[in-house]
């Protein structure tokens, strides 16, 4: 093979690399572009800000994403129990205002966002994720 075949070669290698070796998963650059926790449809906060936002704001509602047995061990006061698996039967029925604030946390944070990204199919337009109740170092209530 001649020099300029392999020059050729090398300069569509560097392309190729350049144009889409540096691709996440979400469209973004890895490289540049800070990860997020945002979904389209609902936002990760901090379990702070969501005491912040359960002491300052009035109409909310928030969800428990667990188990009831897990429910029952301690949950946070005035939350609902629906369950991750439960989210998309019985949230249109339980939660009418599809524009509230929704706060949304499980055991750990897994399950909250799979109920927090089905809230936002279902249409909800301001869903917090705040993670897990292992993580909250606020009161419950058993």
């Amino acid at each position: 093979m001649d020099f300029k075949k392999i020059k050729g070669l090398i300069f569509l290698l560097i392309l190729s690399l350049t144009l889409f070796g540096g691709c996440s998963v979400d469209g973004g650059d890895a490289t540049t572009e800070p990860v997020t926790n945002n979904s389209p449809g609902y936002e990760q906060i901090s379990g702070e800000e969501a005491k912040r936002l359960m002491d300052t704001e009035k109409d909310y509602v928030i969800i428990d994403a667990r188990t009831e047995e897990e429910f029952k061990q301690g949950h946070i006061a005035g939350a609902i129990l629906i369950p991750e698996y439960e989210i998309k039967e019985r949230a249109e029925a339980e939660l009418a205002d599809k524009d509230q604030l929704i706060l949304v946390y499980c055991r750990s944070g897994r399950r909250s966002k799979i109920a927090s990204q089905a809230l936002a199919d279902l249409g909800y337009t301001n869903v917090k994720e705040f993670g897990g109740i292992i993580d909250w170092q606020y009161e419950t209530v058993k």
